[in-house]
């Protein structure tokens, strides 16, 4: 069968899309993430009450969504196993929550208080060095990034910039931050990647 045209995405329907992106296909994917991802948001936004924690729980569901996207057999819909997906990731994060605050409290009381919590500083000769050669990567790599995710990318990562404030910075929605980011990621592992074994031959 042909690769669809980009211009088929948005009026086929969530199984030819999963089968393209099964093949593949990130644009399809793609798409899927854009008729899904504010209901995906809001079921997160629903859980944690929180937005920093809704926007990044569900940008893990579709990272985790990607991954494991050959799972996906069509027993439900494409939209009620991603509502599962990241209903899953919203309650670990909650428990996790939870066992930290215990777990601090707890530490914080045998310690006998912060101040003998404060990390001994040990020096390593050799970071500069290697941190030096990290950046080089990460420069060559960034700069094969499409000017889209690489402008996301940079904003979130090295500037700090929340979800919320690069989409209005860039005139864009705050899913399409999302997307973006997701991709850009995954674009730069793959290219870092591809450079540490370039420099290891």
């Amino acid at each position: 069968m042909p690769m669809s045209l980009k211009s088929d995405y948005p009026s086929a329907a969530d199984e030819q899309l999963v089968a393209w992106a099964k093949d593949g296909d990130t644009a399809a994917f793609e798409e899927l993430i854009h008729r899904h991802r504010d209901k995906i948001y809001a079921r997160a936004m629903i859980m944690m009450r929180n937005e920093g924690d809704a926007i990044d729980l569900s940008q893990e569901a579709w990272v985790k969504s990607w991954q494991r996207l050959h799972q996906f057999q069509g027993e439900s819909s494409f939209a009620t196993w991603m509502t599962r997906i990241v209903i899953n990731l919203c309650l670990d994060q909650i428990r996790r929550q939870k066992r930290t605050r215990a777990e601090s409290i707890e530490e914080l009381e045998e310690a006998g208080g912060v101040e003998r919590q404060m990390p001994i500083a040990e020096s390593n000769p050799t970071e500069g060095l290697e941190s030096e050669e990290v950046r080089r990567r990460i420069d060559e790599a960034m700069g094969k990034l499409t000017d889209a995710h690489r402008t996301v990318l940079v904003m979130h990562e090295f500037e700090g910039l929340e979800y919320k404030e690069i989409a209005k910075r860039v005139g864009i929605s705050i899913g399409t931050v999302m997307s973006r980011l997701f991709y850009a990621r995954r674009r730069l592992a793959s290219l870092l990647q591809s450079l540490k074994r370039e420099r290891s031959e």
